[in-house]
C-alpha cells in the first residue's frame, strides 16, 4: 500500500521499499555486489511508476536555474558507454528549502531549493552536485544497493534493523551486522560516485576543487552527516576528504591537461578551498587555554579570516552563508591568515573563565571566511573541561 502523502524527499526510501519487497527472486543471483543481472529492470520500472508524483511536486530548471541546466547538458555529453543514451536526462527543482539532491534511475535529477540557491549562480558548484548524481545513474546504484540489501537478507540476516527487542539475541546480532554491512556498502558507493563525478567534471571543464568546496559549504550549513557511524549510508565530510585525496589529484591533472588556461574553462578558475582539521584544546596555564586549528588552503590569493564563535552566537545563525562585517566581540574572536604553508595552524588563546555560566565562554564552532565574509569551512570545537 502506498502512503497517503508522498513527498520527493521520501523518494530514496520509497524506491528502496518497493524494490526490497519485490527482489526476493533475485537474491540467489546477487553475490557479487557489482553485478546486476541482465534481466533486472525493477529499478527502471519503479522509477517510471513514481515519476508522475515527482513531476507534480517539482518544477523545471528554468529562469534563475538556467545555468544548472546548461551544466547538466555539458556533463552528460561526457558520459561514456552505450548505456548513456537510454536515460531521459532532466533536472528538476523541488521548492522545499532543503539542502539535498537525489536522482531517479531514469536519469532525472532532483535538487531541493536550499541546495540550488546555495550553488546558484556558480557553474562549478552545480557541476559538483550534478556530476555525483550522474555517476549514480550511470552506475545504476539504485539497483546495486537494493540487490545487495536483498542478498544480505536472503543469506539469513533477516530484516536490516538494529536490535529488535522481539527477536532472539542471535538474530539481533545478525541484523546489526547486516546493517553495518549495508551502511559500509552504501558509503563505498557514495565515494565511488564522487570519484567518477570528479573525472566527469574534469573532462567537461569544471575544476575538481568545486567538489570539496561544495562539501565544506554543506558542512558549514550543518545540513548533512558530520560524524562517522557504522550504520550511516553517507560518509562524513572528513571521510570524504580523506578517501578522495588521490582522486582530487588525478582529476586535477586531467583538468589541467584539457584546460591549460583555467579561466577559459566552462567553470572558470577553481574556488578557494579550505581543509580545516578538528581543533584541539589544551590548558597552557592556571588561567589560560589554547584552541589550535590546523588548516590547509588551495587556490587562495590573499587571506582568509578564522572566526571562533560561542554557542550563543552559533544558535543565532541557523545556516550561515555569510557573516556580518561588524562582529560581536562578546560572542566571537577573529584572526586573519594568508594560509601559505602546507599546514597552517591558527591559535586562539583564551582566559580561563571562573564563571562557567557565562555563555560567551562556551566556544563551540570555528568558521573560515573569505574576503567577502562567505563561509568556506566549519569545524566543531571540543568542550573545554571544567
Amino acid at each position: 500500500m502506498e502512503p497517503a502523502a508522498f513527498t520527493p524527499r521520501r523518494f530514496c526510501f520509497q524506491l528502496g521499499f518497493c524494490l526490497c519487497c519485490a527482489l526476493f527472486a533475485y537474491g540467489q543471483q546477487v553475490r557479487d555486489e557489482k553485478q546486476i543481472p541482465t534481466n533486472f529492470n525493477l529499478d527502471l520500472e519503479t522509477a517510471a511508476r513514481l515519476r508522475p508524483k515527482l513531476m507534480a511536486q517539482s518544477m523545471p530548471a528554468t529562469g534563475r536555474y538556467t545555468t544548472a541546466r546548461l551544466v547538466l547538458d555539458r556533463l552528460r555529453e561526457q558520459v561514456q558507454g552505450p548505456s548513456a543514451s537510454k536515460f531521459a536526462w532532466e533536472l528538476r527543482i523541488i521548492d522545499d528549502g532543503q539542502f539535498n539532491a537525489y536522482s531517479s534511475p531514469d536519469g532525472t535529477i532532483y535538487v531541493e531549493t536550499g541546495l540550488a540557491q546555495l550553488a546558484d549562480p556558480s557553474a562549478g558548484l552545480w557541476a559538483a552536485i550534478l556530476s555525483h548524481e550522474i555517476a549514480h545513474i550511470v552506475r545504476r546504484d539504485w539497483a546495486r544497493r537494493y540487490l545487495y540489501q536483498e542478498s544480505l537478507e536472503s543469506a539469513g540476516a533477516g530484516s536490516i534493523v538494529v536490535g529488535d527487542p522481539g527477536q532472539p539475541f542471535s538474530s539481533w546480532i545478525d541484523s546489526q551486522k547486516a546493517s553495518e554491512d549495508l551502511g559500509r556498502f552504501c558509503r563505498k558507493m557514495e565515494i565511488e560516485a564522487d570519484r567518477e563525478g570528479l573525472m566527469l567534471m574534469a573532462r567537461a571543464g569544471y575544476h575538481p576543487d568545486f567538489v570539496p568546496a561544495l562539501h565544506h559549504l554543506l558542512h558549514a550549513q550543518g545540513s548533512s552527516t558530520t560524524t562517522a557511524s557504522l550504520y550511516a549510508m553517507h560518509p562524513c565530510w572528513e571521510e570524504r576528504d580523506r578517501e578522495l585525496s588521490r582522486a582530487y589529484i588525478a582529476a586535477s591533472i586531467e583538468f589541467e591537461h584539457r584546460w591549460p588556461e583555467w579561466y577559459a574553462s566552462p567553470g572558470g578558475n577553481p574556488p578557494v578551498v579550505v581543509f580545516a582539521e578538528a581543533p584541539t584544546v589544551r590548558k597552557t596555564g592556571s588561567k589560560e587555554w589554547e584552541i589550535r586549528i590546523p588548516m590547509r588552503c588551495e587556490n587562495l590569493a590573499g587571506a582568509v579570516e578564522v572566526v571562533l564563535r560561542s554557542d550563543s552566537a552559533s544558535r543565532n545563525v541557523a545556516h550561515p552563508e555569510r557573516f556580518p562585517n561588524q562582529p560581536d566581540s562578546d560572542l566571537e574572536l577573529r584572526q586573519l591568515t594568508g594560509c601559505t604553508s602546507p599546514q597552517t595552524t591558527i591559535t586562539f588563546t583564551l582566559a580561563d573563565s571562573s564563571d562557567r555560566s557565562n555563555r560567551s565562554a562556551h566556544w563551540t564552532d570555528v568558521y573560515v571566511l573569505d574576503a567577502w565574509g562567505a563561509v568556506l569551512a566549519r569545524a566543531a570545537v571540543p568542550k573545554l573541561p571544567h
